[in-house]
């Protein structure tokens, strides 16, 4: 991983994703990109409604610019990272302000990035929660979800989430710079592993060819969110990774799912992919 995104803006939770994504960097020696979105005033130009009207109803947008970038700026200069406007081969701080909409801008420096660090929203419908949801959707990237209450170092103690979809295979296969620091990465298994993708043992067969040890874990997959999280509080995780929206996504809105309750409820960071 050489490079690091997240969206800024100067809320305590970005803090914290800022905190963890620098921590991230400076194990991995990745360059963290920080990028701060404001909508135009008409909309329509950049057909984000939702967060055109959400961002313009408060009353300090004209001010949020400068206060992201002096968040970002603040932080960067705790981990020793010096904040540039160009990309160097070194590990820097990236920093850019756009115009535009979520969904647009994880399609467009999403795809450029190796991760994204997102903080998770305190509500359904808001900015952050479009930010959120653009990044897992538009960005064709792993995106790191951050609840408020997370420790800011993650990467030490990992769990897998294995269901044995590509996505997960994707998600795995990027994270494998940080598999390969871990102390400790446990393979969680829901339930029979009767699907047409590759098991828990050849997953373990694979990581160890990349150096990576790693513990299995079956559970009966009667309550797949309570037993991943059981797991994780057994192993210590400090993050669990794996597929997002196996099922429609919009299936999943309706009916529940496990990818909405980890995005939602997970009491530990969470690192995701959607193809």
């Amino acid at each position: 991983m050489r490079v690091i995104l997240v969206p800024v803006a100067d809320r305590p939770e970005c803090a914290i994703a800022l905190q963890t994504a620098f921590n991230l960097g400076e194990r991995l020696g990745a360059s963290v990109s920080g990028c701060h979105v404001r909508p135009h005033r008409y909309s329509n130009r950049t057909l984000g409604t939702a967060f055109a009207d959400a961002a313009w109803r408060r009353r300090d947008t004209k001010r949020a610019p400068a206060a992201a970038k002096a968040l970002y700026q603040a932080i960067a200069e705790q981990h020793g990272y010096k904040v540039s406007r160009r990309a160097r081969q070194e590990p820097s701080a990236l920093w850019a302000e756009r115009v535009g909409s979520p969904d647009k801008l994880m399609g467009i420096v999403g795809p450029v990035a190796d991760l994204v660090v997102v903080s998770r929203p305190m509500r359904a419908g808001t900015v952050a929660d479009l930010f959120m949801l653009a990044a897992l959707i538009e960005s064709t990237r792993p995106v790191l979800i951050v609840p408020s209450s997370a420790r800011k170092i993650v990467g030490k103690h990992v769990c897998i989430a294995w269901n044995q979809s590509s996505d997960a295979a994707r998600c795995v296969t990027a994270a494998i710079p940080i598999l390969q620091q871990a102390n400790e990465v446990t393979i969680v298994s829901c339930g029979p592993e009767d699907r047409a993708g590759p098991q828990s043992n050849h997953l373990a067969a694979y990581l160890t060819q990349w150096g990576v040890k790693t513990t299995k874990v079956s559970t009966r997959g009667r309550n797949v969110e309570a037993e991943l999280m059981a797991a994780c509080k057994e192993k210590r995780a400090d993050v669990l990774l794996g597929g997002a929206y196996s099922r429609s996504r919009w299936r999943e809105k309706v009916f529940g799912g496990t990818t909405e309750f980890l995005i939602r409820k997970a009491t530990i960071p969470v690192m995701l992919l959607h193809g």
